[in-house]
């Protein structure tokens, strides 16, 4: 495992403070747990891809962020759990459309039932129902947000000149080679 720079410790502490100030504005408007979560910071999580440095940074945004759930302690830690294995997972991608699948997936399967089981308490019908619906919606939300936004940031950011020297080679998109 290599090292790391100032310049990483430095861009890992940027996506820190950017996922957590997103995180809070998308609270203001119901957007970060709401019933369709569409949590705009969720969309640097495909980051790592380019840059493995920031996933320290994501782990600790989402933890800072999360301690605003209204499903407790155990969102704090499940949450934050999930943010860590998307984004050490989405550094491992192969390309850069498959980036995004880390974070839809993991949060689904994490998250789901433990949104599931805040609501409920047991395991019984009601618990599979729900499960089933917040992980439909965790799909579409993280999907929108993680495709749409993620997809942007991973074109435009390799274009400009500050980050393009941070890229490895084999992850700059075509257009940027």
């Amino acid at each position: 495992m290599r090292k790391f720079s100032t310049r990483d410790l430095t861009l890992s502490a940027m996506v820190a403070a950017l996922y957590a100030v997103m995180g809070y504005f998308g609270s203001i408007f119901g957007l970060t747990f709401g019933v369709v979560q569409f949590r705009f910071a969720e969309a640097l999580t495909v980051l790592p891809f380019l840059f493995p440095a920031t996933a320290p940074g994501l782990i600790v945004g989402c933890l800072i962020t999360n301690l605003l759930s209204p499903y407790g302690p155990i969102d704090i830690v499940m949450g934050t759990l999930a943010t860590a294995i998307a984004a050490f997972l989405t550094a491992k991608m192969p390309k850069w459309y498959l980036a995004a699948l880390p974070p839809i997936l993991v949060n689904m399967v994490i998250l789901a039932p433990m949104w599931s089981w805040a609501e409920t308490g047991a395991i019984n019908g009601a618990f599979w129902a729900l499960c089933g619906f917040n992980a439909g919606t965790f799909v579409i939300g993280e999907a929108a947000v993680c495709y749409v936004l993620g997809t942007i940031l991973l074109q435009v950011l390799p274009r400009v000149s500050f980050f393009r020297p941070m890229v490895p080679e084999n992850r700059l998109p075509r257009a940027a080679v």
